[in-house]
């Protein structure tokens, strides 16, 4: 028969839980507050049918443009050929979880402030790892062993 192209087609192990990850969802999942121009991760879940994402934007990381009663809406980039689409996704909040992406980022911000109102002088911005200084390698052996295979001998 035809295989057809179904909107959940070779997704088996795609949507599965992971082990004993199975059963109800925390309701801690459902509470969090979302907001418009939060950074969310689309995670969809496979025991929840309802609200579920492509199963081309699972993974992928887009921007909350709209809340709805039972949905959070979140544009994502999505590459066409050469050009990249900003495609517009409702989703169910069960499906995404906030970006974790932009922490360092953040951590890394309030530091660099912290040091400029100290009136520390030093370089802020990341610097590239330069090339290792020169050493020598001490070797373990102090002399030098030669080594000939035994020398053949003809028994008359």
């Amino acid at each position: 028969m035809p295989h057809h192209h179904g909107y959940r087609s070779k997704t088996r192990d795609l949507f599965a839980k992971p082990y004993r990850r199975h059963g109800t969802i925390p309701l801690s999942k459902l509470m969090v507050a979302y907001r418009r121009g939060d950074l969310v991760d689309i995670k969809v879940d496979g025991a929840v049918q309802k609200g579920m994402a492509h199963k081309f934007y699972h993974g992928k990381t887009g921007r909350v443009f709209n809340i709805a009663p039972h949905a959070v809406g979140v544009i994502i980039n999505k590459q066409v050929k050469q050009r990249i689409i900003q495609k517009k996704v409702h989703v169910r909040p069960e499906h995404i979880q906030k970006s974790r992406s932009r922490e360092d980022f953040l951590i890394r911000v309030h530091e660099n402030e912290a040091k400029k109102n100290q009136g520390s002088r030093e370089e802020l911005k990341r610097q590239p790892k330069g090339p290792r200084e020169a050493h020598f390698i001490e070797s373990k052996l102090t002399e030098v062993v030669d080594q000939m295979p035994p020398i053949y001998k003809f028994d008359i």
